[in-house]
């Protein structure tokens, strides 16, 4: 597939390490410009370009940038992608630690990934958001491996859903249906299943287990 990468942190970097050894054509891009990721292109042979850019003709596209960054991603940034794309957000709201306080988010009672869907102008799903980004490159096991760990995946569009859960299997991970992007709270910072490593039963367990209240430590 044609997958573009908006963010070039821990997450995307090691997406784009995966995504192109498993041969598939990777654009990826950061706030700095294309120069700044010439060494990753050149480790991985995935395309350095223009944040304005990356969403070309793809059919996945993972936005993986901080929250406080979503709002001054440049318009119209999904205009030119493949009809049906699915647009990954992997984001969480840190707001003592780096975002500032959102009042969409606290005030409004958005999750996270709707407050971030209702900026893009596209459905979101929401993944990877509670996964070390070490265990992209370490822990891919093979399907039916007892080692192989699960990852909840929350979204509205289940066409879109489905391209992304069969993305993270070929990943090497299993997933869980963990609802709709309004259930997705079950998943955000402070939730039993985030950072969770464990099989499809105990991620359906972290994700039963989830308080609607956001925990204090991630509040504004």
């Amino acid at each position: 597939m044609k997958i573009g990468i908006i963010g070039a942190g821990n997450i995307g970097g090691n997406l784009t390490r995966r995504l192109t050894a498993l041969g598939h054509d990777v654009s990826v891009a950061n706030s700095r410009g294309p120069e700044t990721l010439k060494a990753l292109a050149e480790e991985t042979g995935a395309t350095a370009v223009r944040a304005e850019e990356a969403a070309k003709g793809a059919e996945v596209v993972v936005v993986t940038v901080p929250l406080k960054a979503v709002p001054h991603l440049p318009s119209g940034l999904l205009d030119g992608a493949a009809e049906g794309v699915a647009v990954i957000d992997t984001g969480n709201y840190y707001p003592r630690e780096r975002d500032g306080r959102i009042a969409g988010i606290e005030d409004e009672g958005r999750t996270e990934s709707r407050w971030t869907e209702q900026h893009l102008g596209h459905p979101v799903i929401k993944a990877f958001n509670g996964t070390y980004a070490q265990d992209i490159l370490d822990r891919p096991r093979p399907a039916g491996d007892p080692e192989r760990i699960a990852l909840p995946v929350a979204g509205d569009d289940e066409a879109a859903k489905a391209k992304v859960r069969a993305l993270i299997d070929e990943l090497g991970f299993d997933t869980v249906d963990a609802g709709g992007l309004d259930d997705s709270w079950r998943q955000q910072p402070g939730t039993p299943v985030y950072g969770l490593r464990a099989d499809v039963e105990g991620v359906k367990k972290a994700l039963t287990a989830a308080s609607p209240e956001r925990p204090a430590d991630f509040r504004g």
